[in-house]
């Protein structure tokens, strides 16, 4: 009797034994499976579970913008190089229509865009003023596109683009697609993360 007890209790001791082994290897799995490489320490991942993801914005998402909701209507995606960005036509369905660029360099830089006359604003130059404001040049450049859903645009083409920097987060730019249109010119507000709510058409966004 005595050695069947002491069977039982070594038995009982390898099953104990063998279970903690096993819940520590599943804890080494299941963070080694959480870790999928170097992470950026200023990520904000909690903003990209909040608030959505200006990165992975696509035609059907809803935006909101200081109190307003905005239909993704359509998206250009653009190429200059290896360097890529995305610009979104907004629509309100009540007249409101509006661009949203974004692009990551490195941080995400989001802007919101309306539409301005070009006027006897020179594209090009080193300055440009516009309602009594300077904006200094940025960048210059040529870009292939690519079109989602509804831009207004051709499935693909060329751009060509002058960016300009001013006071208070403002920014101008001047576009033209493809080789012979004729320039037109945006208005840009750089965004804060936290002014702008993204509803994401797909869960697995």
């Amino acid at each position: 009797m005595d050695v069947f007890l002491i069977i039982l209790l070594i038995a009982v001791a390898a099953g104990v034994a063998y279970w903690v082994w096993k819940s520590v290897q599943d804890k080494k799995k299941a963070e080694s499976a959480r870790f999928d490489g170097p992470q950026d320490p200023f990520a904000d991942g909690d903003s990209d579970i909040l608030r959505g993801n200006p990165m992975k914005i696509a035609a059907g998402d809803m935006v909101e913008l200081y109190g307003k909701t905005l239909a993704v209507r359509g998206t250009l995606r653009l190429k200059e190089g290896d360097y890529t960005w995305a610009e979104h036509f907004l629509d309100t369905g009540t007249g409101v229509k509006r661009w949203l660029s974004v692009e990551a360099d490195p941080d995400v830089e989001v802007v919101l865009w309306d539409a301005i006359p070009v006027g006897d604003m020179n594209p090009g130059a080193k300055t440009v003023e516009h309602d009594g404001e300077v904006f200094h040049l940025d960048e210059s450049g040529r870009a292939r596109y690519t079109s989602e859903a509804t831009t207004g645009l051709a499935s693909d083409g060329t751009l060509r683009y002058h960016d300009y920097e001013g006071p208070d987060n403002k920014v101008l730019s001047f576009e033209a697609y493809g080789e012979d249109a004729s320039w037109e010119a945006g208005l840009g507000l750089t965004l804060d993360r936290n002014q702008i709510t993204i509803y994401h058409q797909s869960p697995d966004t």
